[in-house]
């Protein structure tokens, strides 16, 4: 059984004792300042939710999507824990368990490559090419599993502790609550389990995992396979809440959904505090659509807050293991709207369109790039020019990183670094100057 004083660690990376918050902030408070201030985070504003490089004011990148999860996040982790500190006499406050959630949802998403799922989809498909297998004699059997399988889960704690971005140092709480999938790509699955679903750590950053489930006393439950931390379970909460709700509003906003349809499936989780006279004196859409998004994620915070509490034993022991917005009142409604989403939303010819060429772009762009770094570094004839023209795009610190390389799976990742961490614009303009449809000013 998990054990909340020892779960709540303050403890970075490389720390021996346990320091104090100061006075004002928290050392979560302090988490969440390093990311919001971090060049992964800002490049967030251009980065694809649901709809890629949206023109529309009010669609949502991963940005505003990140701050809305961690706004929830924090909302549900300050009732949770006010229950919790009474219910166990615990020396903590409603702050810490706000601060630990806030962060890590606020870094949820910082390990998306650019155009979302395709992205992800264009990395992992290099690998299955004639160009992409080549490699495959070079590369260990477990990390080219991971390769293949490219998980934005297990980049995002990549880029949160490697030195490529100077490494944010967050605290094993922090650390753990982030990581909904801790298992590595290679190590056994249990399908019945919402943890395993995913990979979220790399082989190469299961040191610093094994280091913080150890201070925590998070148990193994098989080979590189961990419990979740409890607060995990409310990070994923904040952004299933976020984008069920979020994408069906941006949905009608663009004219996907109709506001009929809108206001049914979100009156229908609100209930009873919904009241459809004082709904229509309200003129303006957006006022509409605002009060329906803020009354239906009140009620889903309520709803969360209600079912972690009720399974706390059971997720401390690692018997519970499901997605909370599947074992809520709510959840038939959410998955209408799920439904209604893949069906108008997910599935709309502009949607498509963008992620066909998101797919394209991102795979090409790793072709020229893995070629380029494999050609410099690991074959041994005469230098040609067009691959080592590309390899003189990547900027400088990348190149300073692979010379000190010596593996070709630690130089594929560096190049999966790059690829994944461009935004939108940045990953179109650098796909047409490779291809050759554009020249610099």
């Amino acid at each position: 059984m998990m054990e909340w004083n020892r779960l709540m660690s303050p403890l970075r990376a490389g720390e021996t004792y346990r320091s104090q918050d100061d006075e004002i902030r928290t050392r979560f408070d302090q988490d969440y300042d390093r990311i919001i201030f971090s060049h992964p985070f800002r490049k967030l504003q251009d980065k694809t939710q649901v709809f890629p490089l949206p023109e529309h004011d009010f669609v949502h990148t991963r940005l505003t999507h990140s701050l809305e999860v961690s706004s929830v996040g924090r909302s549900l982790g300050k009732e949770v824990g006010k229950v919790l500190i009474d219910r166990h006499g615990l020396s903590l406050s409603t702050h810490h368990f706000g601060g630990v959630v806030a962060a890590a949802s606020l870094a949820h998403d910082l390990g998306n490559p650019p155009f979302g799922h395709s992205g992800e989809d264009g990395i992992s498909a290099y690998f299955t090419t004639a160009s992409g297998l080549k490699m495959q004699t070079e590369v260990a059997g477990e990390a080219w599993v991971e390769l293949n399988r490219f998980e934005g889960n297990a980049q995002g704690f990549r880029i949160l502790n490697h030195e490529r971005y100077g490494g944010l140092r967050l605290t094993y709480a922090t650390l753990a609550a982030f990581t909904k999938y801790p298992k590595t790509a290679s190590s056994p699955s249990d399908k019945g389990r919402r943890s395993q679903k995913k990979y979220g750590i790399c082989t190469s950053d299961l040191g610093l995992y094994k280091a913080l489930a150890q201070e925590m006393e998070i148990p193994e439950v098989r080979r590189d396979v961990y419990l979740r931390h409890p607060l995990s379970f409310l990070v994923e909460a904040a952004d299933d809440i976020c984008y069920h709700i979020i994408d069906l509003e941006d949905g009608c906003r663009l004219g996907l959904v109709t506001l009929d349809e809108t206001i049914e499936l979100l009156s229908a989780i609100i209930g009873e505090r919904f009241s459809l006279e004082k709904f229509q004196k309200i003129s303006s859409k957006e006022e509409k659509l605002g009060l329906l998004r803020a009354l239906s994620i009140q009620q889903l915070i309520t709803e969360s807050v209600a079912c972690f509490l009720d399974h706390e034993r059971d997720i401390l022991s690692g018997d519970f293991d499901r997605s909370m917005t599947d074992e809520m009142p709510s959840t038939p409604v959410l998955n209408q709207i799920i439904d209604l989403s893949i069906k108008k939303i997910y599935r709309a010819r502009q949607v498509v369109e963008r992620e066909a060429a998101g797919f394209e772009i991102i795979e090409k762009l790793m072709q020229a790039f893995c070629e380029s770094m494999h050609h410099q570094h690991m074959e041994k004839v005469v230098k040609k020019p067009r691959l080592r023209a590309i390899y003189r795009l990547l900027p400088e610190d990348y190149q300073q990183l692979l010379e000190r390389e010596q593996s070709l799976y630690s130089r594929l990742q560096l190049i999966v670094d790059f690829v994944s961490g461009l935004t939108d614009k940045s990953a179109v303009n650098l796909y047409k100057t490779i291809s050759g449809f554009t020249l610099p000013g």
